[in-house]
Protein backbone atom coordinates (compact mmCIF):
# COMPACT_ATOMS: atom_id res chain seq x y z
CA UNK A 1 0.00 0.00 0.00
CA UNK A 2 0.72 3.51 -1.08
CA UNK A 3 -0.26 6.57 1.03
CA UNK A 4 0.46 9.89 -1.13
CA UNK A 5 -0.59 13.44 0.74
CA UNK A 6 -0.22 16.59 -0.94
CA UNK A 7 0.43 20.39 -0.19
CA UNK A 8 1.47 23.52 -0.67
CA UNK A 9 -2.04 25.04 -3.00
CA UNK A 10 -3.28 28.24 -1.89
CA UNK A 11 -4.30 31.32 -4.04
CA UNK A 12 -1.65 33.62 -6.02
CA UNK A 13 -1.92 36.26 -8.32
CA UNK A 14 -1.77 35.67 -12.32
CA UNK A 15 1.99 35.66 -12.61
CA UNK A 16 3.11 34.44 -9.49
CA UNK A 17 4.45 30.69 -8.23
CA UNK A 18 3.62 28.03 -5.99
CA UNK A 19 5.56 25.06 -4.78
CA UNK A 20 3.44 21.93 -4.07
CA UNK A 21 4.45 19.05 -2.35
CA UNK A 22 3.44 14.94 -2.26
CA UNK A 23 4.67 13.26 0.35
CA UNK A 24 4.98 9.54 -0.08
CA UNK A 25 4.37 6.62 2.07
CA UNK A 26 4.35 3.01 2.23
CA UNK A 27 6.20 0.43 -0.65
CA UNK A 28 7.10 3.22 -2.64
CA UNK A 29 10.03 2.49 -5.14
CA UNK A 30 12.77 4.50 -7.12
CA UNK A 31 11.44 3.34 -10.41
CA UNK A 32 7.83 4.17 -9.81
CA UNK A 33 6.17 6.43 -12.44
CA UNK A 34 4.96 9.18 -10.25
CA UNK A 35 3.03 12.65 -11.54
CA UNK A 36 0.64 15.02 -11.40
CA UNK A 37 -2.68 15.74 -12.35
CA UNK A 38 -5.63 18.68 -12.07
CA UNK A 39 -8.90 18.77 -12.07
CA UNK A 40 -11.77 21.24 -12.37
CA UNK A 41 -15.45 20.89 -11.81
CA UNK A 42 -17.02 19.55 -14.78
CA UNK A 43 -14.29 18.39 -16.46
CA UNK A 44 -11.88 15.14 -16.30
CA UNK A 45 -8.57 15.14 -14.54
CA UNK A 46 -6.34 15.77 -17.09
CA UNK A 47 -2.32 14.77 -16.57
CA UNK A 48 0.25 18.25 -15.60
CA UNK A 49 3.34 16.04 -15.83
CA UNK A 50 4.75 12.57 -15.12
CA UNK A 51 8.18 11.24 -14.14
CA UNK A 52 9.51 7.60 -14.56
CA UNK A 53 12.09 6.33 -11.87
CA UNK A 54 14.66 9.17 -12.75
CA UNK A 55 14.01 9.43 -16.14
CA UNK A 56 13.34 12.99 -18.07
CA UNK A 57 9.78 14.59 -16.75
CA UNK A 58 6.80 15.06 -19.33
CA UNK A 59 4.46 17.44 -19.08
CA UNK A 60 1.36 19.08 -20.58
CA UNK A 61 1.79 21.05 -23.56
CA UNK A 62 -0.41 23.65 -21.21
CA UNK A 63 2.21 23.87 -18.77
CA UNK A 64 5.94 23.47 -20.81
CA UNK A 65 8.43 25.84 -19.85
CA UNK A 66 6.21 26.98 -16.36
CA UNK A 67 5.75 24.01 -14.48
CA UNK A 68 8.90 21.65 -13.12
CA UNK A 69 8.92 18.60 -11.62
CA UNK A 70 11.32 16.89 -9.09
CA UNK A 71 11.64 14.13 -6.93
CA UNK A 72 13.33 13.65 -3.83
CA UNK A 73 14.31 9.77 -3.55
CA UNK A 74 15.48 9.66 -0.51
CA UNK A 75 11.99 10.71 1.67
CA UNK A 76 10.64 10.10 -1.23
CA UNK A 77 8.79 13.10 -1.83
CA UNK A 78 7.48 14.87 -5.25
CA UNK A 79 7.03 18.20 -6.37
CA UNK A 80 5.82 20.45 -8.39
CA UNK A 81 7.01 24.00 -8.84
CA UNK A 82 4.69 26.09 -10.66
CA UNK A 83 5.97 29.82 -12.61
CA UNK A 84 4.11 32.39 -14.22
CA UNK A 85 0.78 30.67 -12.87
CA UNK A 86 -2.44 31.73 -14.97
CA UNK A 87 -5.78 31.36 -14.15
CA UNK A 88 -6.86 28.55 -16.25
CA UNK A 89 -4.39 26.91 -13.89
CA UNK A 90 -7.10 26.97 -11.43
CA UNK A 91 -8.02 23.44 -10.38
CA UNK A 92 -7.30 20.54 -7.53
CA UNK A 93 -4.00 19.20 -7.84
CA UNK A 94 -3.41 15.44 -6.90
CA UNK A 95 -0.47 13.19 -6.39
CA UNK A 96 -0.48 10.20 -8.41
CA UNK A 97 1.75 6.86 -8.15
CA UNK A 98 1.66 4.42 -10.66
CA UNK A 99 3.39 0.64 -9.81
CA UNK A 100 2.91 -2.14 -12.02
CA UNK A 101 2.57 -5.93 -11.19
CA UNK A 102 2.00 -8.55 -13.41
CA UNK A 103 1.58 -6.02 -16.20
CA UNK A 104 -1.26 -4.45 -14.72
CA UNK A 105 -1.29 -1.06 -13.60
CA UNK A 106 -2.39 -0.09 -9.70
CA UNK A 107 -2.94 3.43 -8.99
CA UNK A 108 -2.62 5.35 -6.17
CA UNK A 109 -3.92 8.73 -5.16
CA UNK A 110 -3.74 11.60 -2.50
CA UNK A 111 -6.91 13.72 -1.98
CA UNK A 112 -5.73 16.63 -3.73
CA UNK A 113 -4.43 20.62 -2.91
CA UNK A 114 -6.55 23.58 -4.63
CA UNK A 115 -4.97 25.89 -6.19
CA UNK A 116 -6.50 29.00 -7.33
CA UNK A 117 -4.78 31.94 -10.05
CA UNK A 118 -6.77 35.01 -9.46
CA UNK A 119 -6.57 37.79 -12.43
Amino acid sequence: QVQLVESGGGLVQAGGSLRLSCAAAGRVLDIDEMGWYRQTPGKQRELVGNKIGDDTPHYADSVKGRFTISRDFAKPFLYLQMNNLKPEDTADYYCNLKQWNSGAPQDYWGRGTQVTVSS
